[in-house]
């Protein structure tokens, strides 16, 4: 299970990416036959350890920090975040409300985090995961009075991530693509029903905030793959739509206006 939980029931590319293609407005990378290497999600997951150890030693207890020294760490907290502590939609997405919880999060990201940054690169992955996070403290913001921590926001933006990823090479892919496809959209939806069945413990909210913004830079940043047959043997190729940071840099941009322009829920 992936959750985003609220508080108040605790406490009653690898190589740069090479020049763009004039002639179809697209990056191209034909691959170097080397498989990627996965840097970023290990030194996120190292960060949410970190993160989790410190509002433990903040607390006096391991298995459920206390709400006060979750706050101190940045918690998702709407009237702060009135306050102009804008940041607390990210430092959300580290912190983790109880051992089960970390232990949950720390799981979905081990399975699911080097698939996607291998598919995306490094620098895409960390666009994709930290909007996606933000996204979800941002509906969070909007939709829940609630404070919440987790980073199932972003988790839900790698399912987002993946399944669009799936999607748009279906083709190329074949059955083993479209059955991908049919896995992330099982996994998000057998998710977001357990959130719906334990209303004001999870936060649903983040996890839709996430989904819908891991599946819009998702869009823009996935790599389309195509088959070079002047090749021999045939080299399949990953192109990166020319338009897909400024797609993301929009997306980040129309979540920030959000969270400043609307009042947070109360």
């Amino acid at each position: 299970m992936i959750d985003r939980i609220g508080l108040h029931q605790l406490h009653n590319d690898p190589s740069p990416s090479p020049p763009p293609d004039a002639s179809s407005g697209q990056m191209t990378d034909t691959g170097s036959g080397e498989r990627p290497r996965v840097i970023a999600v290990w030194i996120i997951l190292a960060a949410i350890i970190v993160s989790y150890i410190l509002s433990s030693l903040l607390s006096g207890s391991l298995f459920q920090p206390s709400l006060r020294a979750l706050l101190v760490l940045g918690a998702k907290e709407n009237s702060l975040i009135d306050q102009g502590q804008y940041w607390r939609l990210l430092t959300a997405t580290f912190l983790h409300g109880n051992l089960v919880h970390i232990f949950f999060n720390s799981f979905a990201l081990y399975a699911l985090g080097p698939e996607s940054e291998r598919i995306y690169g490094t620098a895409r992955f960390l666009a994709l995961y930290f909007i996606a996070g933000i996204g979800g403290s941002v509906a969070s913001y909007l939709m829940s009075p609630v404070p919440s921590v987790g980073a199932s926001g972003a988790i839900f933006g790698l399912i987002g991530g993946l399944g669009i990823f799936f999607y748009l090479n279906r083709q190329i892919l074949g059955a083993w693509g479209r059955a991908q496809v049919q896995s992330m959209a099982a996994i998000a939806g057998i998710n977001l029903v357990i959130g719906f069945s334990a209303p004001g413990v999870i936060d649903n909210w983040g996890h839709l905030g996430g989904l819908m913004a891991g599946l819009a830079v998702g869009f823009a940043l996935a790599p389309r793959l195509t088959v070079n047959q002047t090749w021999f043997p045939p080299t399949l190729v990953r192109q990166f739509e020319s338009w897909g940071w400024g797609m993301a840099v929009a997306v980040f941009a129309v979540l920030s206006a959000l969270a400043v322009v609307l009042p947070g829920a109360s």
